[in-house]
C-alpha cells in the first residue's frame, strides 16, 4: 500500500493485531495515536476482558553521523511533533503491519505484530545501511476507555533482567517485560503531556492524554541488521522475535484457502475474519468490534456463520456455542459480558433467537447432530419454555402465537438505543421465534421427540398464521415493523423485516416477498448496506453524528447479508456481486482489511463506528463466499 502524502489521510487509516484473548494494538497509518484505544499493547487480563493499555508508542529517532532526524508522529494542542510521516514511503498491514521510511538514503522498516495466544507485541527496525536508533516508550497503564494523566503514583523504577527491563508503574496491575536488543539504555522518568486524540473529541469525550516515559534505548547497526523490542506481560528473549514472527506469518498463511475456493473478496476477509474470534476461558467467544467492545451474544451469533462455518472452523463453532450455552439463565444468553469481569448482562430479546438459528446453520454445515444432540438440545429446549411461559423484561409467547417483548428503559432488540424503543411485537423477533420452533420442531423429531415437536410445531403454526393477519401493511406493500403494545401497527420503515425473508424458514410468500424487497431497495440499501430509517421519514437522521442517528437512517453492513439471501431465495438469476462491490475499496481505508461498523445514511457514506466489525465482516464474507470467484477480479 503506498498512502496518500497527506497528513489527514494517514491519520484515516488505521491498522489493527490482535492476539485471539481479546487484546490488541492499533494505530494510525501515520504513527499518531487518534484514538485513547491507540497503543502497541492492549493485554487483556481476564481474556476476553479486563483489557489494559500498557504500552502506547514508542518515540523513534534515527540517528546518521551527528543528524538526528524523529521518525515518529504526535498531535499536540495546535502542532503537530515530531512530523516522522513526511520520511514514510510505504506502508502494508498484511501479513503484518509494516512501515518503511527513508532517512538520508537509508531504508528503515518497522514491523509491528502481536503473537497469537499472548499479551505480547513485537516492533523491529531493520535498516539498510548502518546507523543508531534511539528508542523511547511511552506507557500509559491503564484501563482501555479510560485516559492517564501525569501523577505521583506513578512507581517509575526500572528493574533489569538479562534480556531487558521490567517496569511496574502501579499496583494490581502485571508489570510489563521489555526485552531488547540495545547496546545500552538510560532511564529518564519523564512525562510528555497533552496528547491529543481527534477522534474522542470527535465523539464528544475527553481527548488530552499524558504519558510516562520510563527510559531511553539505544541500538547501533550495521547494514541489514535488525533492532528487535518485545513488550509482554509474559517473559521473552530478544532472540525470540525470530520465531515468533516466523510462527505468526505461518499461523495467518493458513487462515488462507489454497488454492483459493472462494472470490478475492472473500479471501480478503478471511483474516479480519481470524482477529475477532477470541478465547473465552476453555471455549470460543466473538468480540463484536474493535476498538471498544466486547464480545456481546447478539454479534456472536449473528457472526457465528460468517466466522466459523464459512471459514471452516467447525471446531471453533462447537466452542462458541458451548461456551453461550453454559451462561443460559432463564432461557437466555448474555447480551454482553461486561468489559470489567462483572456478571453478564441479560437484556435482549434477540440474541438467545439467534442462536437457533446459528445452531441450524452449524447443523447444516457439518451434519453434527451427535454435538447438538449431546450438548445443546436440553438447553435449547429450555429456552423454547421459558420463552412460553415468560422470562425477563416482559419477554412471553402471547395466546396468538407471537412474541412479545419490552418494559419501560430497556431497549430489547438489535435498535438498542432510547431513541428506537420497539415494545410489543417487533417484526424480526417474530422471524426469529418462528424460525426457532421450527428449528426445535425438526430437532425434534430427528432425536425422536414427539412431545417437544408437537408442540413446537403447533405455535409455529399459530405463529405463522397471526404474522400474516398482522404484519402485512397494504398500503406501503411490505410489513409493518412491529405490532405496538396497544395493537396499533407500526408503518416505520425498517429493514427489520427482511429477516422474515432471509432465515431457514421463511414466513411470506414469493409475491410478497418481491413486493417487500423492492421496499427495500427503493428505501433503505446503499453500496454499503442497509439504511436503518427511510430517508422520507421526518426522524432520519442523514449522518451518523449523534447516539440518536444510530437507528435512525445510519447504514450497517451486516444487513446486506439477510438483503442478499432474501433476494437469492425470491429472485430469479439473482447475481450478489453488483450488491458487494464497494467493499474492495472500503478494505483499503479506514481499518485497513476490515469493514466498519456504519455508514453515514447520505452519500458518500462516510464511515462511522468501530473500525472493524465483526458482523459487519462476517455477514460480507458469508455473502461474498456464495459468489462467483471472477466477480472481484
Amino acid at each position: 500500500m503506498l498512502p496518500s502524502d497527506t497528513l489527514e489521510n494517514l491519520l484515516q487509516h488505521e491498522w489493527l493485531e490482535t492476539n485471539g484473548l481479546g487484546g490488541f494494538a492499533c494505530g494510525s497509518v501515520a504513527g499518531a495515536n487518534t484514538r485513547r484505544y491507540h497503543g502497541l499493547l492492549t493485554a487483556s487480563l481476564r481474556p476476553p476482558v479486563e483489557r489494559y493499555l500498557l504500552l502506547s508508542k514508542l518515540e523513534e529517532t534515527v540517528v546518521v553521523g551527528t543528524r538526528k532526524t524523529e521518525i515518529s508522529t504526535n498531535l499536540y494542542p495546535g502542532v503537530v511533533h515530531p512530523q516522522g510521516f513526511h520520511h514514510l514511503r510505504t506502508f502494508q498491514f498484511a501479513p503484518i503491519p509494516t512501515w518503511t521510511f527513508l532517512v538520508a538514503g537509508i531504508r528503515i522498516e518497522k514491523r509491528v505484530f502481536l503473537v497469537d495466544g499472548e499479551n505480547t507485541v513485537v516492533i523491529q527496525y531493520e535498516v539498510s545501511e548502518s546507523c543508531s536508533l534511539e528508542i523511547r516508550p511511552l506507557i500509559a497503564f491503564r484501563d482501555y476507555h479510560s485516559l492517564t494523566h501525569a501523577n505521583p503514583a506513578l512507581n517509575p523504577t526500572l528493574t533489569g533482567t538479562p534480556d531487558g527491563f521490567s517496569i511496574e508503574p502501579y499496583h494490581g496491575l502485571p508489570p510489563l517485560h521489555v526485552a531488547h536488543s540495545a547496546t545500552h539504555l538510560e532511564p529518564t522518568s519523564n512525562w510528555y503531556h497533552n496528547f491529543e486524540y481527534p477522534r474522542e473529541e470527535e465523539r464528544g469525550l475527553e481527548f488530552r492524554e499524558d504519558l510516562f516515559q520510563p527510559c531511553c534505548m539505544y541500538f547501533t547497526l550495521g547494514d541489514g541488521q535488525v533492532a528487535t523490542i518485545i513488550a509482554s506481560t509474559g517473559t521473552h528473549s530478544a532472540a525470540d522475535a525470530v520465531e515468533l514472527l516466523q510462527r505468526e506469518i505461518n499461523r495467518r498463511a493458513s487462515l488462507q484457502p489454497s488454492p483459493p475456493r472462494c472470490n478475492p473478496l472473500a479471501v480478503e476477509l478471511l483474516r479480519a475474519a481470524d482477529q475477532f474470534i477470541v478465547k473465552r476461558g476453555n471455549l470460543h467467544s466473538v468480540i463484536a468490534g474493535y476498538p471498544w467492545f466486547s464480545d456481546w451474544g447478539r454479534d456472536t451469533m449473528i457472526s457465528l456463520p460468517g466466522l466459523a462455518l464459512v471459514t471452516g472452523r467447525y471446531e471453533i463453532a462447537r466452542e462458541i456455542l458451548l461456551a453461550y450455552s453454559c451462561a443460559v439463565d432463564r432461557g437466555m444468553i448474555p447480551n454482553r459480558f461486561p468489559d470489567s469481569g462483572e456478571s453478564p448482562e441479560y437484556n435482549t430479546v434477540d440474541a438467545t433467537l439467534w442462536m437457533f438459528e446459528a445452531v441450524r446453520q452449524y447443523a447444516e454445515a457439518t451434519g453434527d447432530y451427535q454435538f447438538i444432540q449431546a450438548n445443546l438440545y436440553p438447553t435449547l429446549k429450555s429456552i423454547i419454555d421459558w420463552h412460553l411461559f415468560g422470562t425477563r423484561h416482559g419477554i412471553r409467547c402471547d395466546a396468538d402465537g407471537l412474541l412479545s417483548a419490552g418494559v419501560e428503559g430497556v431497549q430489547l432488540t438489535w435498535m438498542d438505543t432510547k431513541f428506537t424503543p420497539r415494545h410489543g411485537k417487533a417484526v424480526e423477533i417474530q422471524a426469529l421465534w418462528y424460525n426457532a420452533l421450527r428449528t426445535i420442531a425438526d430437532l425434534a423429531q430427528r432425536f425422536s421427540d414427539p412431545e417437544e415437536e408437537s408442540l413446537a410445531a403447533r405455535i409455529a403454526a399459530d405463529t405463522l398464521a397471526n404474522f400474516e393477519k398482522l404484519f402485512w401493511n397494504p398500503e406501503s406493500g411490505c410489513l409493518f415493523d412491529r405490532i405496538c403494545p396497544d395493537g396499533t401497527p407500526d408503518p416505520t420503515m425498517r429493514p427489520n423485516q427482511v429477516l422474515a425473508m432471509s432465515l431457514g424458514y421463511p414466513m411470506v410468500d414469493k409475491d410478497d416477498a418481491l413486493s417487500i424487497l423492492n421496499a427495500v431497495e427503493r428505501d433503505l440499501l446503499t453500496p454499503f448496506g442497509l439504511r436503518t430509517l427511510a430517508p422520507s421519514d421526518p426522524e432520519y437522521h442523514p449522518r451518523h453524528d449523534s447516539d440518536a442517528a444510530y437507528h435512525q437512517g445510519t447504514v450497517w453492513p451486516w444487513l446486506l447479508g439477510p438483503f442478499i439471501d432474501a433476494c437469492r431465495r425470491f429472485r430469479p438469476d439473482f447475481d450478489a456481486s453488483s450488491y458487494l462491490s464497494a467493499f474492495p475499496q472500503h478494505l483499503k481505508e479506514v481499518g485497513l482489511g476490515s469493514i466498519s461498523e456504519t455508514f453515514d445514511g447520505d452519500p458518500p457514506h462516510r464511515p462511522t463506528g468501530c473500525f472493524a466489525q465483526a458482523w459487519s465482516v462476517a455477514e460480507i464474507l458469508r455473502a461474498a463466499s456464495s459468489a462467483k470467484p471472477e466477480d472481484y477480479s
